[in-house]
């Protein structure tokens, strides 16, 4: 975790920007929750535990500018929540994809691009540079689709 710390901290130096202690314990709770998808709000309370000086405001900007950085991404399941990945675009090396339960909201994180043969079709016929992509399934996850299945004898729409 030190090393990506040291990471993280040389590229906000090299654009004129620090890693204030405040920062530190954001970027903390974002490294210890990867496999999460963190709104702002939940970053916060997070925060609050270990800093409870902290403020949302400051949440809310270290946010934008880890994202300026290109150190995390927002992410929009349709919610009306931006949530929050470590990792930037180009950083990730691959596409990852989600799935997005309607009914408890979990998320399931989908580690393929399934995108790559189209996008070089995209490429190819409309000479368009895709920089990059996303996808998201909305559905029912395993657990939802049992319960509506065990509540009606058949799967039920909430």
């Amino acid at each position: 975790m030190r090393e990506i710390i040291n990471q993280v901290e040389e590229k906000l130096r090299a654009g004129d920007s620090k890693l204030t202690p405040r920062r530190e314990h954001i970027l903390r709770v974002l490294l210890e929750n990867k496999d999460k998808h963190l709104s702002a709000e939940e970053i916060y309370h997070l925060v609050k535990q270990r800093a409870p000086d902290v403020g949302l405001a400051t949440v809310y900007r270290t946010l934008e500018l880890f994202c300026d950085f290109d150190i995390i991404h927002s992410i929009d399941f349709g919610d009306g929540r931006k949530r929050y990945e470590f990792g930037g675009a180009q950083e990730k090396g691959h596409h990852h994809h989600h799935l997005i339960c309607t009914r408890c909201g979990k998320i399931t994180e989908v580690n393929e691009d399934l995108l790559e043969e189209l996008e070089l079709r995209v490429t190819k016929l409309y000479d368009f540079t895709i920089v990059d992509h996303e996808l998201k399934f909305f559905g029912y996850c395993r657990d939802c689709t049992a319960k509506m299945k065990g509540e009606e004898g058949g799967l039920a729409v909430p």
